[in-house]
């Protein structure tokens, strides 16, 4: 889909350096081994805390942008990298692997790790291509990775699976992703990475809605200052341009 959306924008499809096809290959690599390990976050908990725990990555991308940027970190970042951190700390039940919310959080952390640096990488080696030939590159990579793991219970499964399946890697992965690559053209990773923590608001509130998940109140408070951070980045992002 994403490389027919390129040629149809009269895009080439061609990567302009051997290399480039090497640098495609690793962050590809990285986005499949983020997204199983954030799906299997959401099924060893729930929907609401795999989300929040994954969006601790706005504080790993904060605290390792600098070694990539070769800028400084100002207290601003830290700030906002702590108070997402106390967020997730309150999520947590108890710190036993035994306990599966304890178990799915720190899967989440590691996809969150993952992912911050898959968008580092991406902003500093791959952000010349454009989003949809970046993603189409990408997801062919994840394919591939991924095609090894198939199992028979997939190949029986009902054609309504396959329906959500193909909408689920397409219009709410592959696509959002796309947008994602060309935002990085223009933001930092940092920045996108706070402004993005308003996605764990959007996923609660579905949660609640279609699966009819209840979290307790620590989710929400964690989860609320894991959004006041990224109200808080967009509102000093914006300043930042208006000087």
């Amino acid at each position: 889909m994403l490389f027919s959306l390129v040629k149809m924008t009269g895009g080439k499809l061609s990567l302009a350096r051997k290399k480039d096809y090497f640098i495609g290959i690793g962050l590809g690599i990285l986005m499949a081994a983020h997204w199983v390990s954030y799906f299997a976050a959401m099924q060893y908990s729930s929907v609401s805390v795999g989300m929040i725990a994954l969006f601790t990555f706005p504080v790993i991308t904060v605290l390792i942008e600098p070694f990539f940027e070769g800028i400084r970190l100002v207290w601003q970042d830290i700030l906002s990298a702590l108070v997402v951190l106390i967020g997730i700390f309150l999520i947590v039940p108890e710190v036993s692997l035994e306990n599966d919310v304890t178990l799915g959080i720190l899967v989440g952390i590691m996809s969150a790790v993952l992912y911050a640096f898959r968008n580092l990488c991406h902003r500093k080696y791959f952000s010349h291509y454009s989003g949809s030939l970046a993603m189409a590159y990408q997801t062919l990579v994840i394919f591939f990775c991924l095609s090894f793991f198939i199992t028979p219970e997939l190949l029986n499964a009902s054609g309504q699976t396959y329906i959500y399946l193909a909408l689920l890697g397409t219009f709410f992965t592959a696509v959002p992703h796309a947008l994602i690559a060309t935002s990085l053209q223009h933001l930092r990773a940092k920045t996108f990475s706070l402004v993005a923590c308003m996605q764990p608001l959007y996923g609660v509130i579905l949660a609640i809605l279609v699966l009819d998940e209840q979290p307790n109140w620590q989710t929400y408070v964690g989860g609320l200052l894991v959004i006041s951070a990224a109200l808080y980045e967009t509102v000093n992002t914006q300043k930042l341009h208006k000087k």
